[in-house]
């Protein structure tokens, strides 16, 4: 796998986005800069987290960081 595009995840999460942005459109105008705003960005940043973890993940980065957690 080279590409966080080629994930399961990534595409589901870019359809979900889809259709997050098209219900939007059917919300009232009052709510245009409260939850459509705020739907709109957590429909986005999830294909975004997503394609940021993919690429700062690497196989390094795992090992370092698997000696440095904390187990409870």
């Amino acid at each position: 796998m080279s590409s966080f595009e080629d994930l399961e995840v990534w595409k589901k999460c870019r359809e979900f986005k889809k259709d997050v942005s098209g219900n939007i459109r059917q919300f009232p105008k009052n709510e245009e800069f409260r939850l459509v705003d705020q739907l709109k960005r957590a429909s986005r940043s999830v294909t975004a987290n997503i394609a940021e973890g993919h690429g700062r993940f690497h196989y390094v980065d795992n090992v370092n960081s698997a000696g440095t957690q904390e187990v409870h």
